[in-house]
């Protein structure tokens, strides 16, 4: 949507814009510098004639001609760097409303992207130039972009970090030229004493690389000013942040860096920035001795440990391959198991903390509501109503605590007592069948010895039946047979029953043991949950 009220200037420009040929679209975007540098800078005017430039596109028709070729450009180098003025002018203190994510994460990334592009080609085109007024020239053009890039930077500090992990960054701090390194030495100084917490955020890889870059123009360059640059950069960084001041001091990488800097200052006078440099690099003498000690020490325990390795390994060759890899696994695994735990327990305690802040704060709501409704004069009772409930809430949690530790402490007891009624039920259970055992298989003790008078009975009984029973004589061969299948059926009746009554015990003993073994799992279950 079009702003109202737009400055007959903007609309001019915004109109020759759209109707010019694309050769004279940037020679018509320079006379957007002549607007801005006739207003007061943090005027209200000013800001309306940003959002006007803004609203009608031609900020992007800015970004969109430093993408293009600078040699299809009218005015070459001189046009290309006036553009960069003015979009970076353009774009601190703009306030895009609306498109605003669009705005920070997309057309400041790109700016200042194309930004260390042109810097990159003025570079090239620096070291390929052969005369000193074409040099100087293209210098001064590459001092306007770094400078547009700088002043983009310094009102959005969110793009340092861009800055810092962008490759064409990197490139541009790896020129060999002096006037060129100088030149971005100067502007990351800037950049960092701004914000210097975005060096941390780039990555290890991105930090290593400006370091190196940082040290390697200290020590290889001849000239004062990028080696004073240089030194205060490092002092900059090593004073900032501890992470980078360690790094530079314990770090292999960086082992000789001290008594490099020591050589360099005794043989050469330097700024106080170097010397600040090196006595905070320096250890104590003290410190010193009794690090090289321990290095030397470390060194023959691991000269010896490592001995002993290899040796061992010549004897177990063939399967130290298989050893190794083993272990390598292992170990990634239990790193990755580690990693995962860790990162369950952080999400896990910031998820509580959320929680904890959530119920506070709606703690702090709820009191606020109640004492809006109280009346004034009832505000005392209800702030001594409120003490009573948490007194309580408070003693209800002391005591259940006070309980469970008991019970923690009585748990050995507890546990004790269960194993000896369980050990009692089964010494209970198995006596009962040793006693019923010992009644199945007592030996026969006989009949009762009749009486006469009863003899007489059972054989008057047993005649009277054969007389009412007369049935067809039988063999004594047939007798002898049905009398030897009669007690075989019965041994094999009395045989089967002792089995089946020892198949009954151990089915007994066998549930009396998984019993015991569920009990003594739920108790191991139980303590633990409670550890």
């Amino acid at each position: 949507m079009k702003p109202t009220g737009t400055d007959p200037r903007i609309l001019s420009i915004a109109a020759e814009v759209a109707k010019s040929p694309e050769q004279n679209v940037p020679v018509t975007l320079l006379k957007l510098k002549e607007i801005i540098n006739n207003t007061p800078l943090g005027s209200s005017e000013l800001k309306k004639i940003k959002q006007d430039i803004y609203c009608y596109d031609l900020i992007q028709y800015c970004l969109l001609v430093l993408s293009q070729d600078c040699s299809q450009i009218q005015g070459g180098w001189n046009t290309i760097s006036q553009l960069t003025q003015i979009l970076s002018h353009c774009c601190v203190g703009l306030e895009p409303g609306e498109d605003a994510e669009k705005f920070y994460n997309e057309l400041l990334p790109s700016a200042a992207e194309n930004f260390l592009v042109l810097g990159i080609q003025l570079q090239t085109c620096f070291i390929n130039a052969a005369k000193a007024e074409e040099k100087d020239e293209l210098l001064h053009f590459f001092h306007i972009v770094t400078d547009s890039l700088f002043w983009l930077v310094g009102g959005h500090v969110g793009l340092i970090q861009n800055v810092l992990h962008s490759d064409h960054f990197l490139h541009l701090l790896q020129a060999d030229n002096v006037q060129i390194g100088s030149a971005v030495l100067m502007m990351l100084q800037n950049i960092l004493q701004i914000n210097s917490g975005d060096l941390l955020r780039i990555g290890e890889r991105a930090l290593h690389s400006i370091l190196d870059e940082v040290i390697f123009k200290l020590f290889s360059t001849s000239s004062p000013l990028v080696r004073s640059t240089a030194t205060k950069l490092l002092l900059l960084m090593a004073e900032s942040h501890q992470e980078i001041f360690i790094l530079l001091r314990q770090s292999a990488c960086y082992k000789g860096l001290r008594r490099l800097l020591s050589k360099q200052e005794a043989g050469t006078e330097f700024s106080e920035e170097l010397r600040q440099l090196v006595s905070l690099l320096s250890p104590t003498v003290y410190q010193e001795v009794e690090e090289q000690k321990l290095h030397q020490a470390a060194c023959l325990i691991q000269a010896y440990w490592k001995g002993f390795q290899t040796r061992k390994r010549l004897k177990k060759l063939p399967s130290a391959v298989i050893a190794l890899q083993r272990s390598f696994r292992s170990k990634r695994t239990k790193i990755l198991l580690e990693i995962n735990r860790k990162k369950e327990e952080e999400d896990l305690r910031l998820q509580l903390q959320l929680q904890r802040q959530r119920a506070m704060r709606l703690s702090r709501e709820l009191r606020l509501s109640m004492l809006e409704i109280v009346h004034p004069g009832q505000v005392e009772k209800h702030n001594r109503e409120m003490e009573e409930k948490s007194a309580v809430i408070i003693q209800k949690h002391w005591r259940g605590y006070r309980e469970r530790k008991n019970f923690r402490q009585q748990r050995q007891s507890l546990t004790e007592y269960k194993a000896a009624v369980t050990l009692q039920r089964a010494a209970l259970k198995f006596l009962a069948k040793c006693r019923k055992k010992k009644k199945l298989f007592a030996p026969w003790r006989g009949l009762q010895e009749l009486t006469d008078a009863r003899r007489v009975e059972l054989k008057q009984q047993v005649d009277d039946y054969v007389r009412r029973h007369l049935g067809s004589p039988m063999p004594d061969v047939v007798s002898r047979e049905l009398h030897a299948q009669a007690q075989e059926r019965l041994q094999h009746y009395f045989m089967g029953r002792a089995l089946e009554e020892r198949a009954q015990q151990h089915r007994e003993a066998l549930m009396a043991q998984i019993s015991t073994n569920a009990e003594q799992l739920m108790s191991m279950c139980l303590k633990r949950n409670n550890l």
